[in-house]
């Protein structure tokens, strides 16, 4: 399946899809058409926008600051979000700008997920073979929500995906597309109460790709002064 970005109007809500095998899905790729149908909202198919994994920040944080909500849209795969959404994590929502001092850029705004499973939902409990029920893997997301000052709100979980009747994705797909058409009117937002986000002293900032480099950098340059020193020491031995 070929796949293109959509960015329609600007501001409001941000979909972000990721499925790695497009062709394969039921659900996912219905709901990424279905997101695209609704007027005024941002629809990113990333899978299709970065095939390189050469994920662009600064456009990723532009389209971000002019959301109030920002959609994940994603199949459970190793009870987590699939390789590229988590490689967008790390890359877009950088200390100094969705975290820590001065990351304000994503306070007061909404993180919805939206989450298919090829494993019905009684596989998730404490006596199958999941031995959790799902809510135990939603930490890493809330976490995620409460770093950057946003509240997370109810996830819209469909559960297996691979043998669910055509009848019951339709069904699926139209509620999803009815609660992106209706945010920010949704009920059940009046009752959860803003996040504050929580703060991380600069002493605990994660070490960046040019702090990175400039380690990297240090150890070559200490090789190499060692081994011209060893060399003009074996050079002063054999003259």
């Amino acid at each position: 399946m070929t796949t293109t970005t959509s960015t329609g109007n600007s501001g409001g809500i941000y979909v972000l899809a990721a499925h790695p095998h497009w062709r394969d899905s039921r659900v996912n790729r219905r709901m990424l058409a279905a997101a695209r149908a609704v007027p005024g909202i941002d629809v990113n198919d990333l899978y299709g926008s970065y095939p390189d994994f050469a994920i662009d920040v600064e456009a990723e944080q532009a389209r971000l600051a002019k959301a109030d909500l920002v959609v994940l849209v994603h199949p459970i795969q190793w009870y987590s979000m699939p390789a590229l959404q988590k490689l967008w994590v790390d890359d877009v929502l950088g200390y100094g700008w969705a975290y820590g001092p001065g990351g304000t850029a994503l306070q007061g705004k909404d993180l919805w997920l939206v989450a298919t499973t090829g494993s019905p939902e009684a596989a998730y409990h404490p006596q199958n073979y999941h031995r959790y029920f799902f809510d135990a893997f939603l930490p890493p997301y809330e976490q995620t929500a409460a770093l950057c000052g946003m509240r997370f709100l109810p996830p819209l979980v469909f559960y297996g995906a691979r043998s669910a009747s055509e009848a019951d994705v339709a069904s699926h797909v139209a509620t999803f597309a009815q609660r992106l058409g209706s945010y920010p009117d949704w009920p059940e937002i009046e009752e959860i109460d803003a996040c504050v986000a929580c703060p991380v002293p600069e002493s605990d900032r994660p070490a960046d790709t040019n702090d990175i480099g400039q380690v990297v950098s240090s150890a070559l340059q200490a090789a190499m002064a060692h081994g011209l020193a060893v060399t003009a020491a074996d050079n002063g031995k054999a003259a």
